[in-house]
């Protein structure tokens, strides 16, 4: 069905942005309660092994019984959970960094950590620790 209403391209390109605009609202939602799970996770294991006296075994343990929890869901291999303890061990002194990190994905957070030992390093301008995408070998 054709409509040969001349208002109707323009609706349809002001209903195609807000659709955009929503999914990326939504993405961004996700990604920011992704990074709270993630620092909530690492902040537990930090505290467990500090309190505790856990060792490096707890993390494979608890791989292991998070994958089998939630069968299908990626996030939570040995690695990814050392990440996250890394994650929260590097900015646990450092809240007004936290919301920053938040707004990033997930990769990125990975890359800041690796090229940023120091997480002062990397509080105002976090793009400086990102790789440079003009950068043929991905270097800033």
């Amino acid at each position: 069905m054709k409509i040969s209403s001349p208002e109707y391209p323009q609706f349809l390109a002001s209903l195609k942005a807000t659709i955009r605009e929503r999914q990326y609202q939504a993405l961004r939602a996700v990604n920011h309660e992704l990074l709270a799970l993630y620092l909530e996770i690492g902040e537990a294991i930090y505290r467990k092994q500090e309190e505790l006296g856990w060792g490096k075994a707890v993390v494979e343990t608890l791989a292991h019984d998070l994958q089998t929890e939630f069968p299908g869901r990626t996030g939570f291999s040995a690695r990814n959970l050392w990440n996250m303890r890394d994650l929260y061990f590097s900015y646990r002194a450092l809240p007004k960094l936290q919301p920053l990190v938040a707004e990033i994905s997930w990769a990125k957070n990975l890359v800041i950590l690796a090229r940023c030992k120091d997480p002062l390093q990397a509080s105002p301008a976090f793009p400086r620790c990102l790789p440079n995408p003009g950068n043929k070998r991905g270097t800033s």
